[in-house]
């Protein structure tokens, strides 16, 4: 028997054939001229070489699909199948291009198919085809179908058209359900329907224990089939004799809500569940004018529009949530009756479906979540650049083919760092400043931007740090001054210069290196913790107006370093502290992945249990305070002996690891 496909190298094409050739059928796959090396790749996968799969080339919108007339003659006669496959599946595709595949390819299918005298022609539609009908749609309606304005839905519906009104072979028709990977293995080849949930079922996965229930929506009921099901019904029903002319509904007879769906996969990627789901029909009392009209409100739709982006679901999709058809599919029992295919229960195959697309499909692997493939040939702007954190973070960056610029207040040391980084491979540029002076700020700035036209990602890592209780610092307001001028004003400065260049070009990313000490509200470092704050607040605030111009912040809430910063603090040795290049690992996190905030979780609870129980938090910080003694510095310089770490302090430490005391 032989059978010719278009789309055979395509998704379900792949299965399908495997199917037609364990019947011992030969194989004729329509393919471009540049798609030819694919199809060695599947002949491979199937078993099988050029005498049973056959490559015809030509194309799908020319006319007879753009075989030549030597091979149209060579295939007369010789086609008993003649499956029609290839149309775009894409909601998110523009409609041009659907319009050209979907229809005027069907047409030309058609045309071809009696061409070469096909005996049969199948014709693989859609469940699209019936438009956004409400209520059951059976095998024998068409024309009933609603609201086709959205171009995938009206395509599928016109070519099927095409078929019915036009195709001169008999023909069969048949509409799949949203077709997703195979039950037994998850494969599947481009992210569609469900799979559009899956990056925020991920996202709240990581943000949140199992245990934890959400809120979500209820939505309609969309039908989902996996490919599997799909051919071996088709490969079954189009060998059948006397059922040309009918239409067979590929569907799931029973299927679930979006809001089940969305469950159903949260548990098979292990993340909370939405222990109340909204049903949208609860909203049927407001006025669908008014509705429309908030939903065009322009912050609402800029909300909707970065919330869809950061999950990467198109917009389009939202249309299809609260999906109104149900489908009929007594044809389609009726010819499986007793064949043993049918659709699996999705809670049964949901793991591997959601394993493949984790392993396989997920946009993040695609992406160059390297240091390297983030800042390769970008300026990179680290303050604070000769010891400690910024040090460590500019050694990495040093051998990732940054365009790295550097500055700190000694040129000695300045001229030290730069030649061992350069040693490792680094572009560097480095820059005398005292970035506690506006004057020198400004000139730094202008500087930069004169050499290197403008800088991609600024480290504010210079900073100044004072470790006195408030009983010692009354007579000592120049404190407070100090810490406010380098590490708020300094900082400030430098965004205030670099942010116009980043408006500019519609990019930028500044990191702010901050304090467990914000969130915690450390003792004795109420100087150093005021002025981390300041910069936290502020840019938060300029977060908010450059959100939409890609211009992004990232704060880290450091907790206790071992640099020459904390030196002076001799209990410090006995303690629990991250090493420079631990930390600098952060920096790297939040270059490459722009986060809005990274914190350790004993940060974040301490910022919680100051939300929630302040007094609470308020006792367990004083307990500290008291628990550890203050530095030499702290007493105006007095001698101080090496303070005897007691077991009791290693302990506290050690639990509240990484908070100043």
């Amino acid at each position: 028997m032989n059978y010719f496909l278009t789309g055979g190298t395509g998704f379900i094409g792949r299965f399908l054939v495997q199917k037609l050739l364990a019947r011992g059928g030969t194989v004729h796959l329509l393919v471009r001229e540049q798609s030819q090396g694919k199809l060695d790749a599947l002949r491979e996968r199937w078993g099988v070489d050029e005498s049973r799969v056959k490559a015809v080339v030509g194309d799908l919108t020319s006319e007879n699909l753009g075989i030549d007339a030597k091979t149209l003659k060579a295939l007369t006669g010789k086609v008993d199948h003649f499956f029609h496959l290839a149309a775009v599946y894409d909601m998110g595709a523009d409609e041009e291009a659907q319009q050209a595949t979907n229809i005027e390819g069907t047409r030309s299918a058609v045309k071809a198919a009696a061409a070469v005298g096909a005996k049969h022609f199948h014709h693989v539609s859609s469940i699209a085809a019936a438009g956004m009908f409400k209520g059951t749609f059976r095998e024998d309606m068409f024309e009933e179908a609603e609201k086709l304005d959205h171009p995938y839905l009206m395509t599928k519906h016109e070519s099927e058209k095409i078929v019915r009104e036009e195709c001169k072979v008999p023909f069969r028709i048949y509409r799949p359900g949203m077709v997703i990977g195979h039950s037994a293995t998850g494969e599947m080849d481009k992210i569609d329907g469900p799979y559009y949930f899956f990056k925020m079922i991920q996202k709240i996965r990581r943000t949140l224990p199992q245990w934890v229930p959400t809120i979500g929506i209820e939505g309609g009921r969309l039908n989902i089939v996996p490919v599997d099901f799909v051919v071996n019904a088709l490969d079954h029903i189009a060998h059948l004799d006397g059922e040309d002319g009918n239409c067979f509904h590929l569907v799931d007879t029973d299927p679930y809500k979006v809001g089940e769906i969305l469950n159903i996969f949260s548990e098979a990627a292990h993340a909370p569940k939405m222990g109340m789901r909204i049903d949208a029909r609860m909203f049927g009392f407001i006025p669908p004018f008014i509705r429309q009209s908030l939903k065009n409100l322009p912050p609402v739709k800029r909300l909707t529009g970065a919330l869809l982006e950061d999950m990467g679901i198109p917009r389009s999709v939202l249309s299809f949530v609260n999906y109104p058809t149900r489908f009929d599919a007594r044809e389609t029992e009726r010819v499986l009756k007793g064949t043993g295919i049918e659709v699996p229960r999705l809670p049964d195959y949901a793991p591997v479906i959601w394993d493949f697309w984790e392993r396989h499909l997920d946009p993040d692997l695609f992406k160059d979540r390297t240091l390297k493939g983030t800042v390769d040939g970008k300026v990179v702007v680290i303050t604070g650049a000769t010891s400690g954190i910024g040090l460590a973070t500019a050694g990495k960056l040093a051998e990732t083919g940054a365009i790295l610029v550097i500055g700190a207040r000694t040129r000695k040391t300045l001229d030290e760092v730069t030649a061992s980084l350069e040693a490792k491979g680094g572009n560097v540029h480095a820059y005398q400043c005292d970035f506690s002076n506006m004057e020198e700020c400004d000139q730094f700035v202008k500087t930069v931007l004169d050499n290197h036209g403008h800088v991609d990602v600024l480290v504010n890592n210079a900073g100044r740090s004072i470790r006195r209780s408030l009983s010692l610092a009354f007579d000592r307001f120049h404190d407070f001054e100090r810490t406010m001028q380098l590490n708020y004003f300094g900082s400030v400065r430098l965004i205030m210069g670099f942010a116009p260049s980043m408006l500019e070009r519609k990019g930028g990313h500044v990191v702010n290196i901050s304090s467990i000490g914000v969130l915690t509200n450390a003792p004795r470092f109420s100087a150093y913790v005021a002025s981390k704050s300041a910069l936290d607040a502020f840019s938060r605030c300029a977060a908010s107006e450059w959100s939409d111009r890609n211009v992004t912040f990232t704060t880290i809430n450091m907790p206790l370093v071992k640099t020459p910063m904390i030196a002076p603090t001799k209990i410090y040795d006995s303690v629990p502290t991250l090493t420079p290049e631990e930390a600098a690992d952060m920096v790297a996190d939040a270059i490459v992945y722009r986060p809005k905030r990274i914190a350790t979780r004993l940060g974040v609870f301490a910022q919680v249990l100051h939300a929630v129980a302040p007094k609470m938090g308020e006792i367990v910080m004083n307990t500290g305070y008291h628990m550890f003694p203050d530095s030499s510095p702290g007493v105006g310089g007095k001698p101080i002996e090496r303070p005897k770490v007691s077991t009791e302090q290693v302990a506290f430490a050690a639990v509240m690891r990484g908070i100043h005391w």
